[in-house]
């Protein structure tokens, strides 16, 4: 065993608070690295609530994780000590069903191991994500990170960035189409930095005036108010495609008045709540609506490997571990652009 530490949430009702665990001895196949850098994720705070399904306490969060190796396994060939390396939202899975051999670990039909809230495939042990000092992870989860771009501004690319070049790249989104992102957040503004880099017509659409010049810096084309019904009307019916990174409870019926014919609304946010959906705002225009998680490990690394050479990184703001609570507060108001990351040398 290897002795950690880190934040951890002891129970649904407690903040996150230091915590010392063990993680497990580095085995054959496995990379250990230290974390320089973990982002702050939503879905980091919803599951410390409990707020999607029961979760393995105590919990560490944090899968958007970059560090450099320190140990690696005697049958490890990718990697070696003083590399930079990442971890994202999974670190295993079954690697042998249909989908694990499509480089779609995402979707392994047994189920990926989750970076934390997890349980090891042998189920040993849980999982304990990167706020914390030391992790490792079997050698086809880790990730080659360039020294090329800013470290911390990095980490959000293994969750945010990824949750959004993943769709875009599958619909073949680019030059000739007209994209609309929803949402202007942790995902939504690297939806705007994905799509117009891809050479997308990229338009906002936000409930927030203010955000207009923040959208335009991001790369965006134009921008919409959803909030003014003028507005809307005038882009009704004008959309290739529709990136929803939402996940506040919203109308999708609205938003998919705004696509073309054949246009695909794809949904990358979690609301908390089942959306109600028309069939008639499906059928009138032969209109999609569709879903998408994560990147296989093969994809997320084309995606690091994109923005190393396009120069694309997360806008973030770089906090100390002890704020990660007042973080979260200023997360739910909104009040963020876009990301904070988490620097783990205050741990």
């Amino acid at each position: 065993m290897i002795q950690s530490k880190g934040y951890a949430a002891q129970s649904p009702e407690t903040d996150l608070a230091p915590w010392t665990f063990n993680r497990r001895a580095v085995g054959p196949r496995d990379v250990q690295f230290d974390i320089l850098y973990c982002g702050v994720c939503h879905s980091d705070l919803h599951q410390i609530k409990n707020d999607w399904f029961p979760g393995i306490f105590p919990m560490v969060p944090g899968h958007e994780i970059v560090g450099r190796v320190v140990k690696i396994g005697d049958q490890v060939t990718k990697f070696k000590v003083g590399d930079l390396a990442g971890t994202g939202c999974m670190v295993d899975s079954c690697q042998v069903c249909e989908n694990c051999k499509q480089d779609l670990e995402q979707y392994c039909l047994d189920g990926n191991t989750q970076t934390y809230n997890g349980m090891d495939r042998d189920g040993s042990m849980p999982t304990y994500g990167g706020y914390s000092d030391t992790i490792i992870v079997r050698e086809e989860f880790v990730l080659h990170v360039s020294d090329k771009l800013d470290l911390a501004a990095v980490a959000p690319l293994l969750c945010a960035g990824i949750t959004t070049y993943s769709p875009l790249r599958h619909w073949k989104v680019g030059k000739g189409h007209k994209l609309a992102v929803l949402g202007l957040g942790g995902l939504g503004h690297m939806g705007v930095k994905f799509g117009a880099a891809f050479g997308a017509e990229v338009t906002v659409l936000s409930t927030s005036p203010s955000k207009k010049e923040a959208a335009k810096e991001l790369g965006a084309h134009n921008f919409v108010v959803t909030s003014g019904a003028e507005q809307l009307e005038a882009v009704k019916g004008s959309f290739d495609f529709i990136l929803d990174t939402v996940s506040a409870p919203h109308d999708f019926n609205l938003y998919l008045s705004l696509l073309r014919t054949n246009g695909t609304m794809i949904c990358v946010g979690v609301p908390p709540e089942p959306a109600q959906v028309a069939a008639f705002s499906l059928l009138g225009g032969r209109k999609s609506l569709a879903g998408s998680g994560i990147g296989g490990i093969a994809e997320t690394q084309e995606m690091l490997d994109f923005c190393a050479e396009n120069n694309i990184v997360s806008d973030i703001e770089l906090i100390d571990i002890k704020d990660v609570t007042s973080a979260y507060k200023r997360m739910e108001k909104g009040d963020v652009r876009y990301r904070f990351v988490i620097d783990m040398a205050t741990l």
